[in-house]
């Protein structure tokens, strides 16, 4: 006994000094993923422990005394230390040398190794199983990049066309983690962070690899080792290590392949009937159908009964029919050339369009309703529309866990790599005012974009790796293995209600034609599409399979194809009866009992957006105040709100104030009131101050708007990423959950619009006209020739205009509510307020319109604290309205015959002309009268105003230059409005090509120059017209 505790306690010591470098090792893993600095490590301490040393620091030292305590107490009863250690001293008892040894068998850690009984064989055997844990960790970490993903079989898994060589791909690369060929039935204890075992803790190092080689190197790729949870990486292996776990039956098998013939014999059917038409098919990648269902199946089981969805042009049609469930007719009859639109606008092409959807989800007999958002040829653009959309829903409905509503993105390969608003997407997936709580993506990778090839399209190793970023978990999937695809969409749709987080579905595919059918891709890319021409049909080879398992037999096969095709030709048959195309049956996002059922306004008139007295002096002391107690607020603050405080009892309000009595009102009323944008929450300018913050304790913070009213509507405020594209386009999807709702975006500057120019121009402008989508989102771009440069001054109002559908060369007729009417047949409305009353009105009236618009507001910035730009009660009071234009109220106005000058304007320019009037002692020579709504053109009421002065000049002035603002647009209505029977002349900045100065004293004179102009009652006299 005393011998073999001798050997044992020699073992021991050495065991110490070998787990202070595992203890090592396994941080180095932890922080560096398995990376070169583990090998090194690990070859350092071979070094070491092959030299014969033995370590002699304090510190092992102390971790010997330790361990030998661990073995005494393990020999006076097993039962006292842990299960681990009492597996490690019977092992290593059973390698002491002993004359009892022959009664034993050899540890399970030492077999086929002799020479069991020396220290070294110890250090060996920790060696060896520290190597094989990082062995399999290189395997989940790496194994992706030696996955057989091409369904062509052309293409590595990934650009850069390496084999790690961390990857036992052949025998000779044991010898990388000191292991050769010999040590392959060796038994090696698993560590806690795989879960090859299945239920054994121990297996040989032949299977091992044969099990990991199964989990990571087969038809899925996973790629998920860069997470830092831990809990959700031992959720992913769990999913992919376990043996046997992709498992179907008999019965998923046959729906996978009924799905398959419905998604295939779709594309085949539009194939035969028209064979000279564009519809972007999903040849190459049919298992798009089967992939969607199952995540909408899964999703419907957990709970989820709303799923909003973005996708491009390629496949739209297939899952319009085949997801959605839009009737066949439908569709048949959009490719009929002869099919007459109705007057509805302009409409768009049929691979554009979107569809609402509520039926019973026949998998889980639950009820489902689907959205598919239309979307342009800006393939990624529809992303953060899905998503604001998803929110709305999630937010009505007060799922705040994303649990009864959820969104499903598709991309293809190129532009999921390609278009910055992917990641802008992205980063708004966690941000608290923005989350949906998980989208599932799904990457329709077709190895190609267009005719570029990847190699020169991105230079990441895969179209995904965007969404490492915000560690969302990629499944990477070869499309000709229909199984494992549904097996990745499961996990991905629980992965989905597990963590609420955003998860990628690569679906490694081919696209069998061109970009369009009726493309040639082989000037291009000719060998790809040599074996694409020689490859089998996706279904052709799961029903074969199905066959082949005797899961179906070929007559039950064809049966359902025949099912199928008799579906389509009875549809055909039914589609050319169709006569007319209705573009409000493609409606993605019906608004119930807000229109008539025709789609109409219920009525045209709007009710008076003034307020009574009470309510204008509780908003007003609200906002001047703190309502909460013990609250500290820094002393500016305090200051401001003293102001406002002022100006509520004389009865006045700046523009900050008349903003919060639009929201307030609005609130009191029941709508909800969501303005988002960069720094929105203080306000650029430092006016607004929403939320307040307490100087003393962190994140605590008020905002005084949601203590207005008892049963008041929430407000929300939210600071938004720094980012136009993504955020604009997630508001615009928020407004077009609810009309009953006010959605605002402000931009830092106004010019930052322009990076959202995509969302403005794809989706605001036309909007209604190409999807009969109404919509009521409010932009408010800060405005104002200033002398801040270039960059901060115009909010380019040319842009806008010029995309107003009003024609400037027909007069209306003033028949009805002609201004309601005027509003309902705009495309947006375009105003640039110069007071706060006015303001206000229009945020009012954008929700008490029977009808939703976008509406454009240019807003001030040096306005915000001019004295003489404030409004009184007075202005706002019951019975007042939104003025779309102020007129001359001065002296020139009780004598119009004899003004010599009417200058129109709108905005701050106002108060320049107004100021320098006045020191020109001409108030009543000229008048200056504002255009507040500038698009839809006041035709009426400027009419009025060129009758009332008949005698006067007629001059438009502006601060923008010429080429810019405001002139090229109204000129032409100015000269409708007057029969061209008088000119207007323009007062402004000359041409240019930026549209301010960056110096302040140029700013001034050409200040200095076009006032002076404005007020030269001669200035034009001697020109010709």
């Amino acid at each position: 006994m005393a011998c073999r505790l001798d050997g044992a306690m020699s073992q021991l010591r050495l065991l110490a000094g070998v787990l202070r470098v595992r203890c090592t090792l396994g941080s180095l893993w932890l922080r560096g993923n398995g990376s070169g600095s583990t090998r090194r490590c690990l070859d350092s301490y071979r070094r070491m422990s092959s030299s014969g040393s033995t370590p002699v620091s304090p510190a092992i030292i102390s971790s010997s005394s330790y361990v030998e305590e661990m073995y005494y107490a393990w020999l006076d009863d097993h039962k006292n230390v842990h299960k681990s250690w009492d597996t490690f001293f019977r092992d290593l008892q059973a390698s002491s040398p002993s004359a009892e040894a022959g009664e034993k068998r050899p540890s399970t850690l030492l077999q086929g190794r002799v020479g069991s009984h020396s220290p070294d064989t110890a250090q060996k055997v920790v060696e060896d199983h520290l190597a094989v844990h990082t062995l399999i960790r290189a395997y989940q970490i790496r194994g992706h990049h030696v996955a057989q993903l091409d369904p062509l079989g052309i293409l590595d898994a990934d650009l850069e066309s390496f084999i790690p060589c961390d990857l036992i791909t052949s025998f000779d690369k044991l010898g990388f983690y000191g292991l050769n060929e010999s040590d392959l039935d060796r038994t090696f204890q698993l560590p806690p962070t795989t879960f090859i075992g299945g239920g054994n803790s121990t297996l040989p190092l032949r299977e091992i690899i044969h099990r990991l080689e199964t989990s990571y190197c087969g038809h899925i790729g996973v790629e998920f080792m860069f997470i830092n949870n831990v809990q959700q990486c031992q959720w992913i292996r769990q999913k992919f290590e376990t043996p046997g776990i992709m498992k179907f039956t008999n019965d998923e098998k046959r729906t996978l392949l009924a799905r398959l013939v419905r998604s295939t014999r779709f594309e085949d059917f539009l194939a035969r009937k028209w064979s000279s038409e564009k519809r972007f098919g999903l040849e190459g990648c049919e298992v798009l159908i089967p992939a969607l269902k199952t995540i909408i199946d899964t999703s419907s089981a957990a709970g989820i009964d709303s799923v909003i969805m973005g996708m491009p042009h390629r496949g739209r049609l297939n899952v319009l029919a085949n997801v959605i469930r839009k009737e066949l007719d439908q569709i048949f009859c959009q490719f009929d050339p002869k099919l007459e639109a109705a007057d509805e606008g302009s409409g768009d092409v049929k691979y554009h369009l979107g569809m609402y959807h509520e039926r019973i989800n026949r998998w889980t007999d639950k009820n489902i309703t689907l959205s598919l958002m239309a979307n342009p040829s800006h393939l990624e653009a529809v992303d953060p529309v899905v998503q604001g959309k998803a929110k709305a829903e999630q937010f009505y409905r007060g799922d705040t866990q994303g649990k009864k509503v959820m969104s499903i993105l598709m991309h293809g390969d190129a532009a999921f790599a390609g278009q910055g608003v992917v990641y802008e997407t992205f980063h708004l997936s966690e941000l608290p005012s923005y989350t949906t709580h998980g989208t599932i993506h799904v990457v329709v990778n077709n190895q190609i974009g267009f005719t570029t090839d990847p190699r020169v399209a991105r230079s990441s190793p895969y179209p995904t790796d965007v969404a490492r970023v915000v560690n969302a978990p990629i499944f990477h999937v070869n499309a000709d293995d229909p199984e494992a695809v549904m097996y990745v969409c499961r996990v991905a749709a629980d992965w989905r209600t597990t963590f609420n987080k955003d998860v990628v579905i690569d679906l490694v595919c081919y696209r069998r034609f061109g970009h369009n059918e009726m493309d040639e891709p082989m000037f291009t890319q000719p060998l790809m599409y040599k074996q694409i021409r020689r490859q089998e049909q996706v279904l052709k080879k799961y029903s074969d399979k199905l066959i082949a398992e005797g899961v179906g037999a070929q007559q039950e096969f064809e049966e359902e194809i025949a099912k199928y095709d008799k579906i389509c030709e009875e549809a055909y048959a039914s589609s050319k009866d169709e006569k007319i195309l209705h573009i409000r049956h493609w409606l993605d996002s019906p608004w119930r009992n807000f229109f008539t059922s025709e789609g109409e306004p219920r009525s045209m008139t709007c009710v008076s957006t003034g307020l009574e007295e009470e309510v204008l002096q509780h908003i007003g002391q609200t906002a001047s105040s703190v309502p909460v107690e013990d609250f500290t607020i820094h002393p500016g603050v305090s200051r401001i709100l003293r102001g406002r405080e002022d100006l509520v009892k004389n009865r006045q309000m700046d523009w900050a104030l008349g903003e919060y009595m639009a929201f307030g009102s609005l609130l009191k009323d029941g709508i909800h009131v969501r303005l988002s944008g960069q720094d929105v929450e203080r306000g650029t300018f430092s006016h607004r101050h929403h939320v307040l913050h307490h100087q003393e304790v962190d994140k605590h913070t008020c905002v005084p708007m949601n203590h207005l009213w008892t049963n008041q509507a929430l407000y929300t405020v939210c600071n938004s990423s720094l980012s136009e594209y993504g955020v604009l386009g997630f508001e615009l999807g928020f407004a077009m959950a609810n009309p009953s709702a006010l959605i605002l975006w402000e931009a830092q500057f106004g010019d930052f619009h322009n990076t959202a120019q995509c969302i403005i121009d794809q989706f605001i402008s036309p909007g209604q006209a190409k999807w009969v989508r109404n919509n009521g989102i409010v932009l408010l771009l800060p405005h104002g020739m200033e002398g801040m440069g270039p960059e901060h001054s115009s909010a380019r109002p040319e842009r806008f205009l010029q995309m107003s559908k009003d024609d400037p060369d027909h007069f209306p007729e003033f028949t009805g509510d002609f201004e309601v009417q005027q509003l309902y047949d705009s495309n947006w409305i375009v105003v640039n307020c110069s007071t706060p009353a006015n303001y206000c009105h229009v945020l009012r009236r954008q929700i008490l319109l029977p009808f939703r618009k976008p509406l454009i507001i240019f807003t001030p910035k040096s306005l915000l604290r001019h004295p003489d730009a404030r409004s009184s009660f007075d202005d706002l009071t019951e019975g007042t309205k939104f003025r779309r234009i102020v007129p001359e109220e001065g002296p020139a106005s009780e004598r119009p015959d004899q003004v010599k000058r009417v200058i129109f304007c709108t905005g701050k320019v106002y108060y320049d002309l107004a100021k320098e009037r006045k020191q020109h002692n001409l108030e009543g020579d000229v008048a200056v009268t504002r255009l507040e709504q500038i698009s839809p053109f006041p035709f009426d009421l400027v009419r009025a105003e060129a009758e009332k002065y008949a005698n006067a000049e007629l001059v438009w002035c502006q601060e923008e230059h010429k080429n810019m603002g405001y002139y090229d647009y109204v000129r032409p209505r100015f000269l409708t409005v007057v029969a061209n029977k008088r000119p207007l002349w323009y007062v402004g900045r000359d041409p240019a090509a930026a549209p301010a100065t960056g110096n302040k004293s140029t700013h001034l004179n050409e200040l200095r120059r076009f006032m002076d102009t404005a007020f030269d009652l001669s200035a034009f006299l001697e020109q010709n017209l």
